[in-house]
């Protein structure tokens, strides 16, 4: 007698029991591969990120799926406390579900998130996984007011050889490349530590110039020099007789470089020097196994703050991605006793 696929696909899920835990020390290895063997691997769910965030002073919460001893899924969630008790559980580029198991997966993971809120105080679980559609078994998630993640991005093959990645670019991208190699720029790329204040005082600089938020030295000391001990991350820089007019932070993780932040003088702008940087950050990529380049961040609104560095992006070429952007859980019982804690303190002040 034949089993039909629906008996036989309840038969395996009963044979196969998810459970959730904390990971050991041990195990961090074994869960920074599970992440980075991801066809869309994000850097914010290693252990790596993780040790960072930390110095950062925030709380991680590291939690693996296993199906009997094997890893197959798990999520790292962050909090950073606040003392008013709205504090927020985060789970960037989370969770990791199993293929086969998706909804005891993200099952098993909320209750987790519900015991932790409950412990520190939190009114909601905001997760950003990198899908491109909203499953149902995250229908009771809202689109968050706010994402954690830029929910639109570019992305650069660079598994063709170099004649096919620069015949796939627009024609200014390919001709400014060209350019800035015969003007001579030259690029270093570099996990020493000694390269931060180079790059910090570039990136500054665009800071001041766009009018955007930055982050300050500190962040970067603390980023650069966790993650270079890990050998995700490395500092390009590109140099001109002599001067350093560009600088560019990239992150690797798994099969994607991710261009995460950047500076460049506005000194010399005939020489188009950020065009050779990314270039030969594309290429580096590509010999470290990388099989995309990701801008990480990306618009085609005019009226949007990525519009003016989306258009230096485009002349690449590359495939506009668009994920489902963040979406909360909210613990009502949490947010009940937030809100009465606010009114009974507005209370107390007006007296």
């Amino acid at each position: 007698m034949k089993i039909s696929n629906a008996i036989k696909n309840s038969l395996e899920k009963e044979y196969v029991k998810l459970t959730l835990r904390e990971l050991n020390i041990a195990e961090y290895h074994a869960w920074d591969l599970l992440v980075k063997n991801l066809q869309h691997s994000c850097f914010m769910q290693t252990c790596s990120w993780a040790d960072f965030k930390e110095i950062e002073g925030y709380k991680s919460f590291r939690y693996g799926l296993f199906a009997k001893s094997q890893l197959i899924g798990g999520c790292i969630y962050y909090l950073y406390p606040h003392s008013n008790k709205a504090n927020l559980l985060i789970a960037p580029g989370g969770p990791i579900l199993p293929e086969n198991l998706p909804e005891e997966g993200i099952e098993l993971l909320l209750n987790k998130a519900k015991e932790l809120a409950q412990k520190l105080g939190a009114i909601a679980l905001r997760i950003e996984p990198l899908w491109q559609s909203k499953p149902d078994y995250i229908k009771n998630f809202v689109r968050a007011p706010a994402d954690l993640l830029p929910s639109e991005t570019l992305l650069i093959d660079i598994r063709p050889d170099a004649s096919q990645i620069l015949a796939a670019m627009k024609p200014k991208g390919r001709y400014n490349i060209g350019l800035s190699q015969r003007y001579g720029v030259k690029t270093e790329f570099s996990s020493n530590s000694q390269t931060i204040p180079l790059f910090y005082n570039l990136f500054w600089e665009t800071v001041q110039r766009q009018k955007f938020f930055g982050e300050p030295y500190g962040f970067f000391i603390n980023l650069c020099q966790t993650l270079f001990a890990s050998n995700m991350a490395e500092i390009g820089l590109a140099h001109w007789q002599g001067e350093i007019i560009a600088a560019i932070l990239v992150v690797y993780c798994g099969n994607i470089a991710t261009y995460l932040y950047g500076g460049r003088s506005l000194a010399h702008p005939k020489i188009m020097a950020n065009y050779s940087l990314h270039w030969d950050a594309m290429q580096r990529a590509k010999l470290r196994g990388c099989q995309f380049y990701d801008f990480y961040g990306f618009t085609h609104d005019p009226n949007h703050s990525y519009a003016k560095f989306s258009q230096f992006k485009s002349q690449f070429g590359g495939t506009p991605i668009t994920t489902i952007g963040a979406h909360d859980y909210f613990f009502y019982d949490q947010l009940a006793d937030t809100l009465i804690s606010l009114f009974q303190n507005l209370a107390g002040g007006s007296k």
